[in-house]
């Protein structure tokens, strides 16, 4: 069997050694988390201990974390017009997106299609923090203070491009906006945004298991309305047993990668240079995009002309390298990127783009090999075109 590379760590981390070891010695807990009794209580435990060490890593208070199954529950639940509590009584009458937010932000939200606005980025895929501010002042105008939700991505999922969150959040202050920020690709590889409302991250892209995720509510202002009802968990804002064993997982992954971030972006930037220079070595026309841009130093997306992501994907796959194209879907289909299209990105360019991101198990041979298998690929479609 031919030894694989893995180069898709912003699609999903390995599960990290101490993430494993959390979760199997949580497994063996039996009793349900909301039960009064001894093994209820050892439960709550193991649950309540993994909410403290997620709030502690995310500079939150514990009682402002909600677990959720993921990334795309917290956005369809956050983003809401209707508050369950704060001071916030009153309904959110518009909703200002970014361009290049994530699908599960752009259709996961649960505001009338009218009241939705969408913020553009530049060509580089970064928002303007003027305009930001305009777009909010207008629409607040419109509908009074406190009547308007933001969501913005820390850290973009295709390009690794970071944005301003902190610098808009000042600059809308006045306006009492909502600020949502979905901070899921941040932990480990960047700082945390710490002017957002609301953000939220997911277990498996930090090394933790799938299906878990946790939401933070900064704000006192307002509370979204639960999106799912039942026997009234997550202190009323999540129904559902809690999943104890993925909440352990999830965060002994959190706190070891924050706890190793320094030492894994330097080796980043040092592979992302190998990637980047050895791209346009074998090919001078490649393209990196937000090449020079506060990105991600783990993150490169690339397109070379004529080189469709759908068949490199393929060859790639084949020769045992797993990368991404510029935007994953469910059904395993390379689809067009909203996020490029947003950027002004030409149909043809952006139909050949291709996304390396590394991790910190990721060593300069995976880089070689990734590189090798990528100059076979470049020499056989080359011969082709002859």
């Amino acid at each position: 069997m031919t030894e694989r590379t893995y180069l898709d760590w912003n699609a999903t981390a390995p599960l990290h050694p101490a993430a494993r070891a959390a979760m199997l010695e949580a497994m063996d807990v039996t009793g349900n988390p909301s039960s009064p009794h001894g093994e209820g209580r050892r439960a709550r435990a193991i649950l309540e201990g993994a909410r403290e060490r997620i709030a502690q890593a995310l500079g939150a208070k514990a009682r402002h974390v909600y677990f959720t199954s993921g990334a795309t529950e917290a956005a369809n639940w956050v983003l809401s017009p209707s508050a369950a509590s704060g001071r916030l009584t009153s309904p959110l009458r518009a909703l200002l997106m970014g361009a290049t937010e994530h699908p599960c932000v752009l259709a996961g939200h649960r505001f009338p299609q009218a009241a939705v606005h969408t913020l553009p980025v530049d060509r580089d895929g970064i928002a303007n923090v003027e305009e930001a501010a305009a777009r909010v002042a207008a629409l607040t105008a419109q509908h009074g203070k406190g009547s308007v939700m933001i969501a913005l991505q820390a850290a973009n999922n295709e390009t690794g491009v970071l944005q301003p969150v902190d610098a808009i959040a000042a600059a809308i202050a006045e306006h009492e906006a909502v600020l949502v920020c979905d901070a899921v690709q941040v932990p480990g590889r960047a700082s945390l945004p710490s002017g957002a409302d609301i953000l939220f991250v997911s277990g498996h892209k930090v090394g933790g298991p799938k299906g878990i995720g946790a939401v933070v509510v900064h704000s006192e202002a307002f509370a979204p309305a639960p999106l799912i009802n039942g026997g009234g968990q997550e202190r009323r804002q999540r129904s559902g047993t809690e999943n104890v064993a993925a909440a352990a997982g999830f965060a002994a992954a959190l706190e070891a990668v924050i706890r190793d971030q320094a030492a894994t972006v330097s080796r980043a930037m040092t592979l992302r240079d190998q990637v980047e220079t050895g791209l346009k070595h074998l090919h001078a026309d490649t393209v990196i995009f937000a090449e020079h841009s506060p990105r991600l130093a783990n993150t490169t997306l690339f397109a070379t002309p004529g080189m469709t992501a759908e068949t490199s994907l393929i060859a790639l796959d084949l020769a045992g390298v797993a990368v991404s194209s510029g935007s994953a879907c469910s059904s395993g289909k390379v689809a067009g990127s909203h996020v490029l299209s947003a950027m002004g990105v030409p149909d043809d360019l952006a139909r050949c783009a291709l996304r390396v991101s590394t991790g910190p198990a990721t060593t300069a041979r995976d880089i070689e090999a990734f590189l090798g298998a990528w100059e076979t690929t470049l020499a056989r479609r080359l011969k082709r075109a002859a």
